[in-house]
């Protein structure tokens, strides 16, 4: 039998499948623990986790909405959170509850959104994300799953999708980060994040699922022998301490509706943190970093409220071996952005820098000192900012650098399609990525800002402007949508082009964004129209045809 509507109550039942699973799956899970960022045991702490969010649900009523049950679960595992993973893993629950929000019950699509909102919440949550963690294991499950999702899709449908692509990128966690390759396993908190998903669906497609052995187990886990003799008399701080604290802000001290959460991030930055995750719910704060003096972290964040529990421990005694820190990266890649969505599908396709719009060549350093490699590829995506990047490569002595003069953010994306960080001669994949830019015809819309005629053409302050490949103007019209036409209709052999990539500015609606969609597919059916949020300003479209 298939779901099209979730409710609430069988929502609960896939809640406690998850919990009851990663439970089961815990000891497994904690041998895996070896990628140097995590906390402690991974399998123990995601079950804290997932058990704090269940105990939140025997209060409810018993037919709730899926918002109520959301909301409930997501309170208690933000409050519960254990180590990275587990906060990491709260994060994703807050932001489906955020999609799930005002809902009774839920279609795949509402599950599919919900679940998009998740990958948002759980990268801004993380002040330095890493890819081949949890977070690419989620986040790649989700983009599969909701790209094939359709009207007529059922909750099964969805969670077997996301489920067969969880598998496939945690298989693939070994080859994103050097350190699992090493020792020859998969990321631990994707494994995580897994055994929950497959108990989330086997709870929905068996009303009497138990997960092998979790009956048996204590919904609080054990706490585990610290073994001392890790960190002798003898012994040199090298790690530091993972310092978590759960802070209610007191009215006496800050307005604790406006609280800004950016106060204790730049402390905890200036002061050498790592492994940085802070955030705020309601009137509490979760803080987890990993530092030297974790004292100053007390001192410092007792000026904003009190604390509710304390857990700082000493990292060499995590594990048997000391974690070694990873070396440099061998190939990073630097985007110029002007816009956060934009942003975010750069970092998507494998940027792991984004620099602000027009750069200095200053900028330009200063940004690659952000992530430590020995490669990097420039992706400027502005013909007036080519120069500045060629620039900043040649000022830079301490790697090789490759500039790839993209002259537009569509540019730049289409290159990002095409690449493959692991390529052995990184010269030739900058050249295939050069290549790859230069196939693309870049148009526009935008608003105009000024009254001005060009090459005879008058142009009014406040209509939208069409862009021929940023150097004509060929159409000035007073609504986006016929400027959006008569500039596809300028585009020299667009009845051939098979790609177009449409990233919308901060002015367009997504119903805005819908009816492009529909012009452009009734306009050009032969055509793969692929539509990204960029949020830049000015252009309401930036267009990318190959």
């Amino acid at each position: 039998m298939n779901t099209y509507k979730l409710d609430g109550q069988t929502y609960a039942r896939m809640l406690h499948g998850g919990a009851g699973n990663i439970r089961a799956n815990s000891d497994r899970i904690d041998d895996l623990n070896v990628f140097p960022v995590p906390d402690g045991d991974t399998g123990s702490n995601m079950t804290n986790t997932m058990d704090r969010g269940t105990e939140r649900l025997a209060g409810l009523s018993d037919n709730p909405d899926i918002s109520e049950v959301s909301r409930a679960f997501s309170s208690g595992t933000v409050l519960g959170a254990r180590g990275n993973s587990g906060v990491i893993l709260s994060q994703i629950f807050k932001g489906i509850d955020m999609g799930l929000a005002g809902l009774e019950t839920a279609t795949a699509q509402d599950l599919a959104k919900a679940f998009k909102s998740g990958v948002k919440q759980s990268y801004s949550a993380v002040a330095k994300p890493v890819e081949g963690t949890i977070l690419t294991v989620f986040r790649e499950a989700v983009e599969y799953a909701n790209a094939n999702t359709g009207v007529g899709s059922s909750v099964e449908d969805y969670l077997r999708l996301h489920i067969e692509q969880a598998r496939d990128t945690l298989a693939r966690t070994k080859e994103m980060l050097p350190v699992l390759a090493q020792a020859d396993v998969i990321d631990s908190g994707g494994a995580g994040y897994l055994a929950i998903a497959e108990g989330m669906y086997m709870a929905l497609t068996d009303e009497n699922y138990v997960p092998q052995a979790a009956s048996e187990t204590s919904s609080a886990p054990a706490q585990k022998s610290v073994d001392i003799s890790a960190f002798t008399r003898d012994s040199v701080l090298e790690f530091g301490y993972c310092t978590e604290l759960l802070i209610r802000l007191q009215s006496a001290k800050v307005d604790v509706e406006t609280f800004d959460t950016s106060v204790i991030l730049d402390f905890l930055k200036s002061h050498g943190g790592d492994s940085i995750v802070c955030f705020k719910e309601d009137d509490v704060v979760k803080i987890h970093v990993h530092t030297m003096d974790p004292g100053a972290v007390l001192t410092h964040c007792r000026l904003y409220g009190e604390y509710l529990t304390i857990k700082i421990e000493n990292m060499a005694l995590q594990h048997e071996e000391i974690i070694r820190r990873p070396k440099k990266k061998r190939l990073a890649v630097a985007a110029v952005s002007i816009g956060d969505g934009l942003s975010d599908a750069f970092r998507e396709l494998g940027a792991d820098i984004i620099i602000g719009e027009n750069p200095s060549t200053g900028d330009f350093v200063e940004a690659m000192k952000e992530v430590e490699a020995e490669n990097y590829i420039i992706l400027p995506n502005d013909g007036n900012v080519v120069m500045a990047a060629r620039q900043a490569a040649e000022m830079t002595t301490d790697a090789k650098v490759y500039v790839v003069p993209t002259r537009s953010p569509q540019e730049g994306y289409a290159a990002l399609s095409i690449m493959t960080p692991d390529a052995e001669d990184i010269e030739a994949l900058a050249d295939d990525l050069a290549a790859e830019a230069q196939n693309v015809t870049s148009v526009s819309v935008a608003l105009a800002t000024r009254d001005a005629e060009i090459s005879g053409q008058k142009i009014k302050s406040g209509d939208y402007i069409a862009m021929y490949s940023k150097e004509r103007i060929v159409a000035d019209c007073a609504d986006r949508f016929s400027a959006l036409e008569k500039l596809l209709e300028s585009v020299d052999g667009i009845e051939d082009m098979e790609i177009m990539n449409v990233i919308c500015g901060e002015d367009v609606s997504e119903d805005e964004q819908e009816k492009a969609q529909e012009l452009i597919g009734e306009r050009y059916p032969d055509i793969e129209a692929i539509f990204i949020r960029g949020e830049q300003k000015i252009y309401s479209f930036m267009i990318g045809l190959e």
